[in-house]
């Protein structure tokens, strides 16, 4: 989930700084996700969603095997 996250952060060219001030999420609260210290909430990642455009489920498909 944290790596689908980065991807759409990256090719906004976007920081974590930036999506937290966007979402009200805090910047540590990324830190903690890429560390595995804790796991998004539900309504964090609508928040994500929304600021990205793409659909909750988004965060939630497995990735397609090449």
């Amino acid at each position: 989930m944290y790596a689908k996250y980065v991807a759409l952060r990256d090719a906004k060219g976007m920081k974590d700084a930036e999506v937290a001030k966007a979402t009200g999420i805090p910047k540590s609260t990324f830190s903690d996700w890429k560390a595995g210290r804790s796991n998004p909430k539900a309504e964090k990642m609508m928040k994500i969603a929304d600021l990205f455009g793409v659909p909750l489920n988004y965060f939630y498909q497995a990735e397609a095997v090449h």
